[in-house]
């Protein structure tokens, strides 16, 4: 398969960095949350949101990958969440059915890690966790909620349950815990080539991811 051939569906701090590493080192050219200008000469393009081109492409002409597929092999952090602009193709079932009859071949992944340990990061990541989810219209999480653990971790839990349902025994998905001693292993039989690197990037500030 040309063009984009993964995408995370993991929520952000989850490990989604450590995954763009990853691939990175294994050969691929994978996004990270934004169009890096290095990746393309279209002008307008570079500094945009993934999660922006994606709903772009998919209300265009029904395939969410029509604009990436000459930039990159994977996307692995698609959501935006900044200022009023909030866009979660991984928590949106109507953009995971159009990916999947887009692209039939396409491999997903869900980046994890427990749902205690995301929440502390998202708590401690700039504002995310104290303002721009509790203001954010982000689904499974309505303004006015996720300023505590227990309800971001409600929202956490329900989006991976929703990804193991709605990808229940389809080889194409993979929940990667990315603290696991095998996580390397389980990507590159995922994605059919070897991942020379594994480890913890864009760590929060006396903490990871």
């Amino acid at each position: 398969m040309s063009g984009v051939k993964l995408v995370n569906l993991g929520l952000p701090k989850s490990g989604t960095t450590t995954l763009a590493l990853a691939l990175d080192r294994a050969g691929w050219v994978a996004a990270d949350h934004k169009v890096r200008r290095i990746h393309t000469r279209v002008v307008g393009l570079g500094g945009t949101f993934i999660g922006k081109q994606l709903y772009d492409a998919y209300f265009a002409g029904g395939d969410p990958f029509a604009l990436l597929d000459d930039l990159y092999d994977a996307l692995t952090e698609v959501s935006v969440l900044k200022g009023t602009l909030s866009l979660w193709p991984q928590c949106d079932y109507a953009m995971l059915r159009a990916m999947r009859q887009a692209r039939p071949g396409m491999l997903y992944v869900a980046t994890w890690r427990p749902p205690a340990d995301i929440s502390d990061s998202m708590r401690r990541w700039t504002n995310l966790g104290s303002e721009r989810l509790p203001r954010g219209a982000v689904p499974g999480l309505p303004c006015g909620y996720g300023d505590t653990d227990d309800q971001r971790m409600r929202w956490i839990e329900g989006h991976y349950a929703m990804l193991d349902e709605v990808f229940a025994r389809d080889p194409h998905f993979l929940r990667l815990d990315v603290r696991a001693p095998d996580a390397a292993d389980r990507l590159a039989a995922h994605i059919g080539r070897p991942v020379p690197w594994w480890g913890q990037a864009n760590r929060n500030p006396g903490g990871i991811a």
